[in-house]
C-alpha cells in the first residue's frame, strides 16, 4: 500500500495513518504483545510420564533416577514418532497442557513466531525438567527432530535457594548433551536462565537471596562461556525490595562481570506498572533507565564478582547466620504459622479476591506453599516489611563478634567499595524507613493466643532494632534515608495519611473477624488495603 500510494503521487496519504500502522508493524508484529508459557515442572514430568506409559505400559517414567530420565528423554527426541495419540483418553492435565502447547503452535501459523517466543519451567531442578519439555514440544510441532529446529526458547527457571546453588551444574549437565546442543543451534545459540527472587526470599530471607541469586549469575557465566551459548538472564524481579525490587538502574549495575550480555530481561510487577508506564513522559524516562543500565553495565561492568576476595568470603559469612536466623523464625518457630495467618491480612487477601491467582499454591496455610507476594504484601500491610530486611541484624552481630572492629571496617569497604553490596543495603535502608514497630504492635495484638505473641512479636521489634543500628554503623548515617533526603522527604510526607489507615484496618480486622461480616466492613478492609499499598508504593 506504501508503494502503491508512493508511485501515484499520493505521497502525502502514505505519512499519515499507514506510516503509524507501518511503525506499529514493526515493532509489535500482528500479535501486539508476545506471550510466554510457564508451567511448574511437577506438571510436565505427570505429562510426559503419562505419554509414555499410554503406548507402553512397562515404561515407569516416574521411577527412573535422573540419568534414567534423560536417557529416555533423549531417545524420544531422536525420533519423529510422536507419543500422543487422538485415540487414548488421556487425564485432563496431560489434555491441558498438551492443548496450551498446541494452541502456541497455532499463533505460530497464524501470527509469527514472535507471538508466543519462549516457554518457562518453573522450580527447575534438573536437566530432565528441560528436556520434558523440548518432548512435549516435539508432540506438538513446536520442535522439529528431522530438521533439527526449535520454535521457542525454553527457559529454566531457578527459584529455591538450593536450586539457585545448583543452576550453573544443571545448565553445564545440560550444554554437554549433543542433541540439546544441536536444538540451541537453531536458536543461535543463545539461551535463557530466569532467576527466581520471590521464592528465593521466601525459602531464605533477604540477605541470602540476593547473595545466591548473584553467586548464581557469576557460576552461569563461567558456564556459558565455557560451552560457547550466549547468556541472556531474566530477572524474576517483584515490585518490592522483600521479592527483588527496588531501583532498576541500581540493580542492573550491581550485575556481576558478564551477566549482562548487551541484553536483559525482568518483569515489571503490575503494581509498579501503572506508576512507570501509565504516563508516556514518565513511561520513557524508566525505558531509556533500563537502556542506559543495561549499556553501561555491558561496557563497564568489572570483570571480577567483587573488588576484592575477602569481600566475597564475608558475604559467605554474612548469608550462612542470616539464613539460619530467618529459617530458625519463619520455618522452625513453633506456631510461627499461626502467628502469621493471625497478625497480618493474608486471611482477608485470600478471602477478598484481589490478586490474580489464590494465595497458596495448595489448599494448606503452610508457609512453604503459600505464594511469594501475598506473603511480601502481608508484612508490607502490618509495616513490619519483614522479607526485606530480617536476619541481617543478626548476621552482622555474629560476624562482628568474629572479626571485632575490622569487621566493621571491612563491611563499611565492602559499602564504599563494591556495588552490589551498597544496593543491597540501599534497598534494605529503604525498607527499614517504611517499617513502624509501634504500628506493627497492634497488628501482633490480633493474635488471640497471648502466649504465642509474645514468644514471636518481641523477636522480630529486637531484630529490627539490630538491623537498623548495625545498618546505620555500616553507612555511617545518623538516621534512616540520610544518603537520600528526596526519597526521606517523600516517605515522611506520606506517614500523616498513610498511619491512620494502619489503625483503621486493624480496628476493621478486629471487628470482621469478631463475627461483624457486614459488606461495608469487608469494603473498609479492602479498601484500607489498597490505600497503605499505594501509600507504601513498592509493598507487594
Amino acid at each position: 500500500m506504501h508503494r502503491s500510494l508512493t508511485a501515484n503521487g499520493l505521497g502525502a496519504l502514505a505519512r499519515g495513518r499507514l506510516r503509524h500502522l507501518r511503525r506499529a508493524v514493526s515493532v509489535f508484529g500482528f500479535h501486539l504483545a508476545p506471550i510466554d508459557l510457564r508451567q511448574n515442572s511437577d506438571v510436565h514430568e505427570r505429562v510426559v510420564a503419562e505419554l509414555i506409559k499410554s503406548i507402553d505400559p512397562s515404561r515407569d517414567y516416574l521411577a527412573l533416577d535422573e540419568a534414567g530420565r534423560i536417557e529416555m528423554l533423549l531417545e524420544e527426541l531422536a525420533t519423529p514418532r510422536p507419543l500422543a495419540s487422538p485415540w487414548i483418553d488421556y487425564s485432563e492435565e496431560s489434555q491441558g497442557e498438551l492443548a496450551i502447547f498446541r494452541a502456541a503452535r497455532a499463533a505460530h501459523l497464524r501470527y509469527g513466531k514472535a507471538a508466543v517466543p519462549n516457554c518457562i519451567i518453573s522450580k527447575t531442578d534438573d536437566v530432565s525438567d528441560i528436556l520434558e519439555v523440548a518432548v512435549l514440544a516435539k508432540e506438538t510441532g513446536l520442535l522439529r527432530p528431522l530438521e533439527g529446529a526449535l520454535d521457542v526458547n525454553i527457559i529454566p527457571l531457578f527459584e529455591t535457594i538450593g536450586d539457585l546453588q545448583n543452576a550453573a551444574g544443571v545448565m553445564d549437565r545440560l550444554f554437554a548433551i549433543p542433541a540439546y546442543m544441536a536444538l540451541l543451534a537453531s536458536r543461535r545459540k543463545e539461551q535463557e536462565v530466569m532467576l527466581g527472587y520471590s521464592d528465593s526470599n521466601k525459602d531464605g530471607g533477604f540477605l541470602t537471596s540476593g547473595w545466591e541469586l548473584y553467586k548464581a549469575e557469576i557460576g552461569l557465566v563461567d558456564t556459558f562461556a565455557r560451552h560457547g551459548v550466549r547468556l541472556r538472564l531474566f530477572h524474576g524481579r517483584g515490585g518490592s525490595v522483600g521479592r527483588g525490587g527496588g531501583p532498576s538502574y541500581q540493580a542492573i549495575l550491581a550485575q556481576p562481570g558478564g551477566a549482562v550480555q548487551g541484553q536483559i530481561r525482568l518483569t515489571e510487577q503490575g503494581e509498579v506498572i501503572a506508576s512507570k508506564y501509565a504516563n508516556p513522559e514518565v513511561g520513557r524516562r524508566n525505558l531509556e533507565v533500563l537502556a542506559a543500565a543495561t549499556l553501561e553495565a555491558t561496557l563497564f561492568a568489572p570483570r571480577d564478582p567483587a573488588p576484592r576476595p575477602e569481600y566475597l568470603e564475608a558475604m559467605d559469612e554474612l548469608s550462612e547466620a542470616a539464613f539460619q536466623a530467618y529459617r530458625n523464625l519463619v520455618y522452625e518457630t513453633d506456631g510461627f504459622e499461626q502467628y502469621f495467618w493471625e497478625s497480618t491480612v493474608i486471611s482477608e487477601i485470600a478471602a477478598l479476591n484481589i490478586g490474580s491467582r489464590p494465595a497458596s499454591r495448595k489448599k494448606s496455610t503452610a508457609i512453604e506453599d503459600l505464594r511469594a507476594i501475598p506473603w511480601v504484601f502481608s508484612w508490607a500491610q502490618c509495616r513490619i516489611m519483614l522479607p526485606g530486611w530480617y536476619g541481617f541484624g543478626s548476621a552482622v552481630h555474629a560476624y562482628l563478634k568474629k572479626h571485632g572492629d575490622a569487621g566493621l571496617a571491612r563491611l563499611s569497604a565492602m559499602h564504599k567499595e563494591w556495588s552490589f553490596f551498597a544496593t543491597l543495603l540501599s534497598n534494605m535502608d529503604m525498607v527499614l524507613a517504611k517499617s513502624d514497630i509501634a504500628i506493627a504492635s497492634r497488628y501482633a495484638e490480633l493474635v488471640k493466643d497471648s502466649a504465642l505473641r509474645e514468644a514471636i512479636f518481641p523477636r522480630i521489634a529486637k531484630e529490627h532494632a539490630s538491623t537498623t543500628e548495625m545498618l546505620l554503623s555500616i553507612t555511617g548515617q545518623a538516621e534512616l534515608l540520610d544518603a537520600n533526603p528526596l526519597l526521606k522527604r517523600s516517605i515522611r510526607n506520606r506517614f500523616p495519611y498513610l498511619d491512620p489507615l494502619n489503625h483503621v484496618q486493624v480496628e476493621l480486622l478486629h471487628r470482621y473477624r469478631e463475627g461483624h461480616q457486614d459488606e461495608r466492613v469487608r469494603r473498609g478492609i479492602h479498601l484500607s488495603i489498597n490505600g497503605i499499598a499505594a501509600g507504601l508504593r513498592n509493598s507487594g
